[in-house]
């Protein structure tokens, strides 16, 4: 079952407020905590609050501070979408939501309004969001000015956008749509939705539209003079007040707003006397224009009256008023209950409650986003804090990673190399690193030195290694390191930004060796693509493996990709897909793939498939129409390194994809390389994922 929904529109003034109050009116039916989150509201909380979490907040009473159900203001989110800053956007998001999930049953996320600029950023930002975070959609159409094609248009376009970033939508709403039109839109789109699409039409109803005297106080800005305490009536109509009083009064409907200058007492006391009338409608209200009020008389005679309606005063202008009365948008705020009961009772009427209900306990999101991955990572790692080694401590890059890692928290630091030169590298780079936080070995100064000795002469004396060559060999910080691993004072190792792979991964090979019932030590890089995680596999360690080599390292990243939270679907690949090819290679691949059926019948596996095949579901569903992986393979494990190296770069360089790895797959306990290329966050990911590994050990 998913735990969130996303509320979605791609206009302002939607009336999505009418779907969030019935939704959680809903949920609250049936779990005890319900959390709501708008990840982008429209200004600074400190000069004024969101409208639509705070009736939310306050109406439900949920158990939650409004400053958990935000992550960014409007100008904080448009500055850095502008400045091309979208995934520290997302991080913040994603961060923001995860704590405030985790003590909830479920959580209504509602998005960003649309009000004022960069609406064409807005949109996608939304879909993002919805799918980084693994919520489905509702998305809600406002049928408002439009005909009816254009409220269709409006929703297969919406619907369209979603689903191409597979964001699953669970319901359909149209809002706001005139009585007339209602049953044509309805059918419409009856006709064309997949038929088990939940499809709400909503008909505009002036309950909700309308604003109240509240409403047009504040907007105006002007200066309350009587009926405080009807602030709250719902303005209808509106009126000027510019003729004869018999002629006015002929123009008073039910819920009336009468603008008038206040020089004109006569339809002043002419409003408030229909008011009180049997015979005439309901008066909600008198705006009195042009800074003029009435004179001292006709004060006195509605201070005495019983009955007053609310009379404001503004400075503007007889017609200034009314196009700025007119052009107010009502919204449902906390302490209108009327209108917040009215919104859930039309939430209610037409959505199909039980349908919907249905969908949510039946929903489990596919895949996993990349900024999503990262986040995990990091909450994985935090969760049981290990230590690790990191031989090269003499390169800028590797204290860089220690300096985020450490003032993250997110695990404990061995580094390799001397004292002073790190201390006055660290000084020189003016990086905020606490060195009091991190442990610092010279390996030949150590005091672990001399037992590291003996233990790597009693583990190879019999490959020929002397106590001299062992002595000079855990000099090398690879080794030393390596040996920590072994003897337990570290978790892991990660290596490789100034050695080769050979030389971090032969100490490993030499004496931490491979798990009971593993042959061959592999590898595999976490592809973070712009919309998944993909597992590439081998692209570092093996050149030519056999069949039964391939079919291990598919079983190990299968694996792997378990532990990582990413359900395998592998992709035997080659260059032809099921029996259409002939050859060695091929053949190589199909035997592969039938050994990992025979040995891990649980897997979803496809061999030999191609690339495209395997990760494009039009091709895919072309070349093999009945295969559970072709199109949404998850698992990529390729023929040969040359193979498998050349695509995972081509793909990082060409697509922006973030390569976390590779991860070695198979060793006792984790030891990984990094490449000699290698970035500062590749060495940052990588000391998190080595991290992870260790907590199975």
């Amino acid at each position: 079952m998913t735990k969130n929904i996303f509320i979605a529109t791609a206009e302002p003034y939607s009336g999505k407020s009418i779907v969030a109050l019935g939704l959680v009116n809903m949920l609250l039916g049936k779990t005890r905590k319900v959390g709501y989150f708008k990840p982008i509201i429209n200004y600074d909380p400190k000069e004024k609050k969101d409208v639509h979490i705070q009736t939310i907040v306050d109406y439900f009473s949920l158990p939650v501070n409004y400053d958990e159900t935000y992550a960014l203001t409007r100008q904080e989110a448009m500055r850095q979408l502008e400045g091309e800053s979208q995934g520290q956007m997302m991080d913040t998001i994603i961060s923001k939501f995860k704590k405030l999930e985790e003590n909830y049953d479920f959580t209504v996320i509602e998005g960003s309004d649309f009000v004022g600029e960069g609406a064409a950023f807005e949109f996608e930002a939304n879909v993002s969001i919805a799918k980084n975070l693994g919520a489905p959609a509702i998305i809600v159409v406002s049928g408002e000015g439009k005909t009816t094609a254009q409220i269709v248009n409006s929703v297969f376009t919406m619907l369209r956008n979603f689903e191409a970033r597979e964001v699953q939508v669970l319901a359909i709403v149209a809002n706001k749509v005139k009585q007339d039109q209602a049953a044509d839109v309805k059918e419409l789109l009856t006709l064309q939705l997949p038929k088990n699409a939940i499809l709400a039409v909503i008909p505009e109803d002036k309950g909700l539209l309308n604003p109240t005297m509240k409403e047009i106080y504040e907007n105006l800005g002007g200066n309350l003079l009587f009926g405080e305490e009807y602030l709250s009536n719902q303005v209808d109509n509106f009126v000027t007040g510019a003729m004869n009083v018999p002629n006015f009064l002929r123009h008073i409907k039910d819920n009336v707003l009468i603008v008038t200058p206040g020089d004109r007492g006569d339809i002043i006391i002419g409003s408030l006397q229909a008011n009180i009338s049997t015979n005439y409608p309901k008066v909600a209200g008198i705006v009195l224009s042009a800074g003029s009020i009435p004179e001292e008389p006709i004060i006195r005679l509605i201070e005495g009256s019983q009955t007053v309606v609310p009379i404001i005063s503004v400075n503007t202008g007889t017609f200034q008023t009314i196009a700025e009365i007119a052009s107010i948008k009502s919204r449902i705020t906390t302490d209108n209950t009327k209108k917040i009961q009215l919104a859930i009772d039309t939430f209610d009427r037409y959505v199909d409650v039980q349908a919907l209900d249905q969908k949510i306990v039946t929903f489990t999101p596919e895949g996993i986003t990349p900024h999503m991955f990262q986040y995990q990572l990091g909450k994985w790692a935090k969760s049981e804090i290990k230590h690790i080694v990191l031989p090269e401590g003499d390169d800028e890059r590797v204290l860089k990673a220690a300096a985020r890692l450490i003032s993250q928290e997110i695990v404990n630091l061995t580094i390799l190399g001397d004292a002073s030169s790190i201390a006055a590298a660290v000084k020189r780079l003016g990086l905020d690193l606490d060195l009091n936080k991190v442990r610092i070995i010279n390996p030949a100064q150590s005091e672990f030195y001399d037992d590291y000795v003996e233990t790597l002469y009693e583990l190879r004396k019999n490959k020929n290694v002397t106590m001299e060559m062992a002595r000079d060999l855990m000099t090398d910080v690879s080794y030393f390191g390596t040996m920590m691993v072994y003897k337990g004072h570290a978790d892991g190792m990660v290596s490789g930004a100034v050695h080769t792979t050979q030389h971090t991964i032969r100490p490993a090979l030499q004496f931490v060796k491979t798990k009971p019932g593993i042959s061959v030590v592999s590898s595999v890089f976490f592809m973070c693509l712009p919309d998944r995680v993909s597992v590439f596999g081998d692209c570092a360690v093996n050149p030519n493996p056999t069949a039964e080599q391939l079919a291990e390292i598919a079983i190990s990243s299968a694996e792997s990709s378990i532990r990582f939270g990413i359900e395998p679907r592998i992709a035997m690949l080659s260059y032809s897909s099921g029996t259409s090819g002939e050859g060695a290679d091929v053949d190589k691949v199909r035997k592969a793939t039938e050994i990992v059926k025979q040995k891990r019948p649980d897997l979803k596996v496809e061999g030999p498939i191609q690339y495209d095949a395997a990760v494009d579901p039009v091709v895919g569903k072309q070349k093999m129409p009945n295969s559970e992986v072709a199109g949404q393979a998850s698992v990529l494990i390729f023929p040969d390194l040359n193979t498998g190296n050349n695509t995972y770069k081509a793909v990082q360089r060409e697509t922006g994809a973030l390569a976390i790895g590779p991860m070695l797959q198979g060793l006792n306990k984790p030891v990984n390389d990094l490449s000699r290329g290698c970035t500062v966050d590749d060495i940052f990911n990588t000391v998190i994922i080595t991290a992870i590994q260790s907590q199975n050990n």
